[in-house]
């Protein structure tokens, strides 16, 4: 049996690779499931610095799998959506939460909740095939898996709007443009070595530092300037009492390059 989720290890990168190629990596249960587990693991799990998430094939994920849903849409579930509860918001949870760097190798069609995880990314690697499909609206419902939160932060409220109403292929220059993509590559079989090689850099950075630069951004992209602050003081407290943060300024000091261990 093919494994939904393919995880593979290079040094301190992981990369979780979508493996439903021939359904164009829509989300069924066992991929979801995957999913969530497999970020559930890496949140602990120090030997992992930085992680990639990718589609196989020729598509990165065409979201959820309409053909598994039609079926729980005609079963005698009282709650047909409760996919919703029990695996994207938990996914979309421990994607923005991940105390270290995620990047997405968007390579071709991402689409409803498939468009959402990559949006989870810290940051988002295209190509010249990449495009983006909020496609809620067409099968009669709302955005999910965290899009009503990131794509406001992405492209601003009117936006968000305009992507998730009107539901409207995104191309790949339109989407660098505006801000879904922050890097595109001229060659669709570059998109995911250039995220791994950019994996590849952060997870030789200050994992800490990382990590509580991310909290810091959600703290303050929802509070005031009260919370931001509180929030650097707290960063600033942890990362200060890191062994990385030590060394780096001795280094500094000395005029040699900083070796970070994550720590």
């Amino acid at each position: 049996m093919t494994e939904p989720l393919l995880v593979d290890r290079t040094d301190a990168v992981v990369t979780l690779t979508l493996n439903r190629a021939n359904a164009m990596n829509a989300l069924d249960v066992a991929l979801k499931e995957a999913l969530r587990d497999a970020l559930a693991e890496l949140e602990t799990d120090r030997s992992c610095r930085a992680v990639v998430l990718a589609g196989a094939g020729g598509s990165f994920s065409a979201g959820q799998d309409l053909r598994e849903h039609v079926a729980t849409l005609e079963s005698s579930t009282s709650d047909p959506l409760g996919t919703v509860r029990a695996h994207y918001n938990p996914i979309a949870a421990r994607l923005a939460n991940l105390p270290k760097p995620v990047i997405a190798a968007v390579r071709g069609m991402a689409a409803g909740a498939g468009a959402s995880l990559a949006f989870l990314a810290d940051i988002r690697i295209g190509g010249p095939t990449t495009s983006f499909l909020m496609a809620f609206a067409k099968v009669g419902l709302a955005a999910d898996t965290g899009a009503s939160w990131t794509l406001p932060r992405l492209v601003g409220h009117a936006k968000a709007v305009e992507l998730l109403m009107l539901a409207e292929p995104v191309r790949a220059e339109e989407a660098c443009r505006i801000g879904l993509l922050n890097r595109l590559v001229d060659d669709d079989e570059l998109v995911l070595p250039t995220a791994q090689e950019l994996a590849a850099r952060l997870a030789a950075g200050p994992t800490v530092a990382y990590g509580a630069i991310k909290r810091q951004l959600s703290i303050a992209d929802a509070g005031t300037l009260a919370d931001a602050l509180a929030a650097e003081a707290q960063a600033q407290s942890i990362c200060g009492a890191t062994a990385d943060h030590r060394a780096a300024t001795l280094a500094f000091v000395g005029k040699q390059k900083p070796v970070f261990e994550g720590r």
